[in-house]
């Protein structure tokens, strides 16, 4: 294929770096393939991401990798890949315990202070494996195979797609804009140049939604939306709509019609996002409390007095002691100090008691700790309050941030995201980011552009001041905008992610990626002729495809080193971040994205191996590009000839969420299948496309106290269930020499050790359960005006926990346990026991799921990259409740997704 880079689009060397070669000679690529020839190839490929390589007939190409220390690995996932194209109820009191605490993330440590740590080897990486099959075949090549089976349905299908003829016109239902599939588009003509031709339009259906303006209200909030006559929008249920009042302050409306846009007429001009908007405005943080006069910072062992802004600043750095990955990093000592020295001289210096100027030069002579004990108190003093002050507080809160939380769009309702404005502090960023520790001004109303209709009523700036600038841009979706200080990028106030406008932003964006099925097998038939082009710029550019494609790595920009942390991506590759290992190893190690390191080997295509060759050969080295004739504009450029608005990130939508679809329809329920294995299947496979994207995360410091504590408490259903097993014994003595000794024995997990801690355990929240019920019984009596019970009133209560340790050890010595509950009966026991049963094998579901999702980030995959109609047409098919699927939230996100498939079981990606 023809080059579509014309001479001005050529990147250039940096300064003192090298450029590869303009062209590739058949020479050159023969003497390269004679020097690979004598390492021996293995046949079945492997990511070290998931397992090392053991090779001993490779053969080193390069040194290891020079930044091999510097950065944190992320550790393996429990499954391999290859990416080697071969062939082109509440629980009961037994079992009660306090509930796990969130995962600690190591993100936010300076990476200066991590220990290096390279993925472990294959044999510990295993995961908790709940499938029954004994088949011996490595995982890796299993997933291996499946992607590539995936990859040729892609080609199958997109054939198919070609050969089928135009289907009639559907509603936005199934399309948009300029994302028709290929049987049903126009297709765009390839230019001289390779881009695409121009898109030649939508015929008209029926008018858009109605352009005539709404007068000017003083109540920006709360109108009924008109439906369209073509289609009627479905009323929400009055039930639904009460609760929908109760839960959104501010919600005045009765009776709220949904706005069904998906099953709404497609707009004449979609570049126009409204017609009419009214809103409130931006909620401001609340002004600084200055301290009290006996809190001050200490200089030298000095209290001193700071004008009121740098006091603030001074608060932000005293009120974060106990962050110490940020406040003992020096990179945020020094930028902070910075900062905060400027401040405090433009503000008039620091002073002691006496009115002395005080000279502030070292910032390790600053102490911070009368300040950070005076917040640490206040915030506990807060935790500490009863649960009525905290409710009316918060009552308050709501009421303030009403007005705020909803604008009016074309009539309709619609909820607004981020209409808080940040609050000062000290940037933290992420990684080794240069700025983290600089203060962040405080963001005044001259700082803020609000967007909003023509003839609605601009909302009023706070007292003193004034709006930076009005304007009513329609082609715009934010609501208001500023600029911040640290990297001086723009800040939008959105709309919410359960709104109509963000749902046909999602929407489109996986009609985009579902239309690339029928472009992919050219795609990538092009790509792998053009690995093998004389041309530099093209090989490059189909190698990159080529990793955009399988490794499912991002794009990569340009960084300003200076002001963000040095992240990179495929195009923006250094001579450092690749390692070759014949006969076909690359290894990659390099910060992407939020500054986490990207470790890994993994066995490619012969001809992949040799480009890189090219990319490193000498005089190139460390700093020097590899992708030195690519950018990411050109490749998007590249990428748009074949569709219009094909960008890199669009592969990822595409190759997860089809591989979701493929995966999800793949997948044989069993009839006696409980919803807890169903929900398992759907995240195993949720599991395979986070692994595909490269969605990792660090393991969580609490991942195994969270895992100890899961293992407690399927323990603690076992010891229930030995306890239930005894009362048939009880109740029918016969059931003994019925069901065997075995089935009454306490199962081998349960040591004796462990039992005793149980008792223990149950004895003591038995004990606090009392005394919370004997709090909460005084507390109504003084509310009533009653006289509060005696101490020792509780302490008579408390005996019954002290009873019941004795029960216990006494049914655990005896071995007999006396039937409990209302005229127990050997059915209902069995009932009970069964109950239990299930339980523990969903909580042992739950062990291995979490286990497995340990560095895996699954909802990173949901939420961006697998179309939720696949979710909710699973959902349907398999009967699991969405609910066990999609959080609230995610189901207020998707409710177009949940809604537009609702009648359609067999909907395919």
């Amino acid at each position: 294929m023809s080059s579509d880079y014309s001479s001005d689009d050529m990147p250039l060397a940096r300064p003192n770096g090298h450029l590869s070669a303009t062209t590739i000679s058949k020479a050159e690529d023969k003497a390269m393939d004679r020097g690979n020839s004598r390492a021996k190839s293995l046949v079945a490929p492997v990511s070290i991401r998931h397992g090392p390589i053991k090779d001993e007939h490779a053969m080193d190409i390069d040194s290891p990798p020079v930044n091999g220390n510097k950065r944190k690995s992320r550790s393996s996932f429990n499954h391999t890949v290859s990416y080697k194209d071969e062939s082109d109820s509440e629980d009961g009191p037994m079992t009660k315990r306090q509930k796990a605490d969130s995962d600690d993330s190591d993100d936010d440590v300076p990476l200066t202070k991590r220990k290096p740590k390279l993925p472990p080897k294959a044999s510990e990486t295993d995961m908790l494996d709940i499938d029954d099959s004994d088949d011996d075949e490595p995982l890796n090549v299993k997933l291996a195979q499946k992607r590539k089976s995936i990859e040729n349905a892609a080609a199958r299908e997109a054939k198919q797609a070609k050969q089928r003829k135009p289907a009639p016109k559907k509603s936005i239902k199934d399309e948009s804009d300029d994302d028709l599939p290929l049987s049903r588009a126009k297709p765009a003509k390839r230019q001289s140049n390779g881009t695409a031709g121009k898109s030649n339009g939508v015929k008209k259906d029926i008018d858009s939604d109605s352009d005539a303006p709404i007068r000017k209200k003083k109540t920006a909030l709360a109108t009924k939306a008109k439906p369209t006559k073509a289609t009627p929008a479905k009323k929400v249920p009055a039930k639904s709509a009460k609760k929908e009042q109760s839960e959104d302050p501010g919600d005045g409306e009765e009776g709220e019609e949904e706005y069904r846009w998906w099953d709404a007429p497609k707009k004449e001009d979609d570049s126009i996002k409204w017609n009419m908007l009214e809103h409130n405005g931006v909620l401001f943080p609340p002004e600084y409390e200055p301290l009290p006069k006996n809190v001050r910072l200490l200089y030298d062992g000095t209290p001193v007095n700071l004008h009121i802004e740098a006091e603030e600043v001074a608060g932000f750095f005293g009120a974060m002691l106990n962050s110490t990955h940020n406040v003992e990093n020096p990179v945020f000592q020094k930028n902070f100090f910075g900062d905060f020295c400027e401040i405090i001289t433009r503000t008039g210096g620091a002073k002691d008691k006496q009115g002395n100027k005080v000279a502030i030069k070292e910032f390790s002579k600053l102490d911070f700790k009368q300040i950070f004990e005076y917040y640490q108190a206040k915030s506990d003093a807060r935790k500490a309050r009863p649960g009525a002050e905290k409710k009316a507080e918060k009552a308050e809160k709501d009421k303030a941030e009403a007005a705020y939380m909803f604008c009016k769009w074309d009539g309709r309702k619609e909820k607004v995201g981020n209409f808080r404005v940040e609050p000062p502090g000290l940037f933290r960023g992420r990684g080794e980011h240069p700025k983290t520790g600089k203060v962040k001004k405080r963001v005044l109303p001259e700082q803020i552009t609000i967007n909003i209709g023509k003839d609605a009523e601009v909302p009023p700036a706070p007292a003193g001041h004034k709006w930076k600038a009005v304007q009513h841009d329609n082609k715009a979706t934010w609501l208001a905008m500023w600029q911040e200080n640290i990297n001086g990028a723009y800040k939008y106030v959105m709309l919410a992610a359960n709104s109509s406008v963000k749902g046909q932003s999602d929407f489109k964006k996986f009609e985009k990626a579902r239309n690339l099925k029928n472009h992919i097998a050219r795609i990538r038939k092009d790509y792998q002729t053009e690995l093998h082009s004389s041309l530099m710029q093209d090989r490059q550019r189909a190698t990159a495809m080529y990793l955009i494609d399988k490794l499912a790595l991002r794009a990569g920009n340009e960084k300003d080193a200076e002001n963000e942390a040095e992240t990179v991506g495929c195009c923006s590759l250094k001579f450092e971040h690749v390692t070759l290992k014949a006969p076909d190893t690359v290894i990659f190690d390099f910060l992407g994205k939020d500054s986490i390191r990207y470790y890994d080997e993994v066995r490619v295509e012969k001809q992949v191996f040799k480009n890189f060759q090219h990319f490193k050969k000498p005089p190139k080295g460390e700093g020097d590009d590899l992708f030195d004739r690519l950018t990411t504009t050109q490749l998007n450029k590249h990428l748009s000839s074949y569709m219009p608005g094909l960008t890199a990130k669009v592969f990822r939508t595409y190759n997860a969420s089809y591989t979701m679809g493929k995966l999800l329809k793949d997948i044989k329920v069993a009839p006696n299948m409980t919803v807890a294995e169903k929900v398992n299947l759907y995240n195993q496979a949720n599991r395979e496309v986070a692994v595909l994207c490269n969605h990792k995360r660090t393991v969580g410091a609490g991942h195994e106290a969270q895992m100890e504590k899961l293992g407690d408490r399927i323990k603690g259903l076992k010891f229930q269930q030995w306890r239930t097993k005894l009362m048939l014994i009880d109740v029918d003595p016969k059931q003994k020499k019925k069901k065997g000794a075995d089935f009454f024995k306490l199962d081998e997990d349960l040591d004796d050790a462990w039992i005793q801690e149980h008792l223990n355990f149950l004895v003591e929240e038995e004990r606090k359960k009392i005394s919370k019920k004997f709090e909460k019984d005084n507390q109504k009596r003084v509310a009533d005006g009653e006289k509060p019970m005696p101490d020792k009133e509780l302490k008579e209560r408390l005996k019954a926990a002290d009873d019941l340790g004795k029960q216990y050890k006494k049914e655990y010595k005896s071995q007999k346990v006396e039937a409990e509950g209302k005229g127990p009966t050997v059915e209902k026991i069995e009932a009970n026991i069964k109950k239990i049963d299930d339980r523990i094998k969903n909580f042992e579901l739950q062990a291995a799921d979490r286990e497995g999702n340990k560095e895996v980030a699954l909802g990173t995959s949901k939420i961006n990259y697998i179309d939720p109609r696949l979710t909710v047409v699973f959902s349907k098919k398999f009967d699991v409740p969405i609910e066990k699927l999609f959080s609230k939230t995610l189901r207020e996100k998707f409710n177009w997704a949940i809604k537009s498939v609702e009648d359609e079981e067999n909907w395919e990606f």
